[in-house]
């Protein structure tokens, strides 16, 4: 027989047809795997590993077949999205109600610190891509990070495991990675505000059982809310490094816990001010020196330095007592001027004196201020 060729209009028309239907083929296969896809996970529940592992198959045969057929298939990555972003939200859902539970039993009291978690802020410090989350028996009293120690209370170091596996989780979904950022920014925003109703507002009396809201409760929340704030550039980086184009905002988060710490430290600097203020009101600056106002003061200036130098660092501990210290001295020029005592050199002037002598040394003993504030001259200004 002899053979006949294509003309070369009808061959490009044979060409395309055959490239048409390569791609219906792909189409095709993408639509019945996609439609598996979503039948076998409403069937059962995806686990983690489920999830990037599917995640992988369905990139690679994407890749695969518009090499194929010089097309991109929408309808596989489309179901997985939806698969994924079903996990991502379940996910979310666990680990945000865990959260809300552990903060409403939170005593707001030191814990302990296992080594995975200084293992975690370590990881998240170097910038280091967190794909995994490390386990240990050990503990220590404190996280370490730049030379600081943080002493925090157990639901800030499972919020800690609970930033690491969103981390991870954006590591393995990175299709998704917005949407698990938005939900780490609510995680974040869910712990600032519930924290805020428990020691601030108080509501850990009633969840918890305290019989009180003590200054060391403050102390660490503010502490814990410090860590968390160190916690937000590196997440930021974290995710900026699977996606560029990440949007959601955490600027309002680290806004929002800022002020949140300064309320915290308003709070402890009223309770002081109350309690001195008190106590000066019902002095009379008459002997014996000390008077028992003075050794109240004493008392609470030393049982306040208890409570926050093994929390907060020392610098910040230096700036509380100074404000306190200010404070102090305003009530009692104001208690001065009241009684008419003045800088004369008698009697009462000679009582005030002491007292003063006295303050200065439960200062210098306590080591809650610097050296500036604690020289012979430090109190002039009251005359």
């Amino acid at each position: 027989t002899q053979e006949t060729f294509l003309q070369l209009e009808e061959h490009k028309r044979v060409e395309v047809k055959l490239k048409e239907l390569l791609v219906s083929i792909c189409d095709y296969c993408h639509e019945r795997l996609a439609s598996l896809v979503s039948t076998q996970s409403d069937k059962q529940a995806i686990t983690a590993a489920q999830i990037g592992e599917l995640s992988v198959i369905v990139e690679e045969f994407t890749d695969v077949c518009e090499k194929i057929c010089g097309r991109q298939s929408a309808a596989m990555k489309a179901a997985f999205k939806i698969q994924a972003g079903n996990y991502v939200n379940k996910f979310h859902s666990q680990r945000k109600n865990k959260l809300t539970l552990l903060l409403d039993a939170e005593r707001w009291k030191v814990a302990d610190v296992p080594l995975e978690f200084q293992v975690l802020v370590d990881k998240l410090a170097s910038g280091e891509g967190m794909d995994s989350i490390p386990s240990s028996p050990n503990t220590s009293g404190a996280l370490r990070i730049n030379g600081q120690e943080y002493v925090t209370v157990g639901t800030v170091l499972i919020l800690i495991r609970l930033v690491s596996e969103y981390c991870v989780c954006a590591h393995d979904l990175p299709l998704l990675v917005n949407v698990v950022y938005r939900n780490l920014a609510e995680l974040l925003r869910t712990f600032n505000s519930r924290s805020c109703q428990l020691v601030l507002g108080a509501g850990a009396l009633r969840t918890a059982g305290l019989k009180t809201i003590t200054s060391t409760n403050l102390a660490l929340t503010s502490r814990a809310l410090q860590l968390v704030l160190w916690m937000i550039p590196h997440i930021r980086a974290h995710f900026l490094s699977i996606s560029s184009e990440c949007i959601a905002n955490l600027d309002g988060v680290e806004r929002d816990i800022g002020h949140h710490i300064q309320q915290l430290e308003t709070k402890v600097l009223a309770i002081m001010s109350s309690l001195l203020g008190d106590s000066l009101s019902e002095w009379d600056a008459k002997p014996p020196v000390p008077s028992k106002v003075f050794r109240n003061i004493s008392k609470h200036l030393t049982k306040l330095h208890e409570a926050v130098s093994s929390v907060l660092p020392e610098e910040q501990v230096h700036d509380l007592y100074e404000i306190i210290h200010r404070n102090f001295k305003t009530r009692l020029r104001e208690q001065l001027v009241r009684m008419n005592i003045q800088n004369n050199g008698g009697p009462q002037h000679g009582v005030v004196t002491s007292e003063l002598t006295f303050y200065m040394e439960t200062m210098k003993t306590i080591k809650a201020l610097t050296e500036k504030h604690l020289c012979d001259k430090a109190m002039e200004d009251i005359w």
